[in-house]
């Protein structure tokens, strides 16, 4: 199978999973889950969540891997850019991404995609690592793009 292949196919599994669930933290578990078991090279999956109580930070929510970082502020990393922005962030080699945080030294690239609520509010940012550079593309941006779009209730 293609990476498409795999992004489309895993998109159908997780609409499947998730019809009918109503608890965010239920989805976001599953697409973690789920994405985290289709692709090889990813080594961390998971979400970290807008914190209410605090402006602009973002918590650690659902994830598969190694210990990831619990806290990281808009202003810090590729996920604090990926919210800070409203963009989606594509790093081939994160140790040559200023402000990098290294939550595990494993980590050599990432691609980090903002997730929003059906009122537009940024809610999350999905973050997925590899152990290995350059292991993110355009395709991936498209594929985790379009599975993340209507995930949050």
């Amino acid at each position: 199978m293609t990476k498409a292949d795999i992004y489309t196919q895993t998109a159908k599994d997780i609409a499947a999973v998730l019809d009918g669930e109503t608890n965010n933290v239920a989805r976001m578990a599953t697409v973690s889950c789920l994405l985290s078991e289709a692709f090889e090279s990813y080594f961390w999956t998971g979400f970290y969540v807008v914190d209410p109580m605090k402006e602009e930070e973002l918590v650690v929510g659902p994830y598969q891997g190694t210990l990831g970082c619990l806290r990281i502020p808009f202003t810090r990393g590729v996920c604090g850019a990926a919210a800070r922005t409203g963009e989606t962030q594509i790093v081939e080699d994160v140790h040559a991404f200023a402000g990098h945080i290294a939550c595990d030294a494993r980590s050599r690239s990432e691609i980090v995609v903002p997730v929003y609520a059906p009122n537009g509010q940024l809610f999350a940012v999905f973050d997925v690592d590899s152990t290995q550079v350059a292991s993110f593309d355009a395709e991936d941006q498209a594929g985790l793009e379009a599975i993340l779009k209507d995930i949050i209730l």
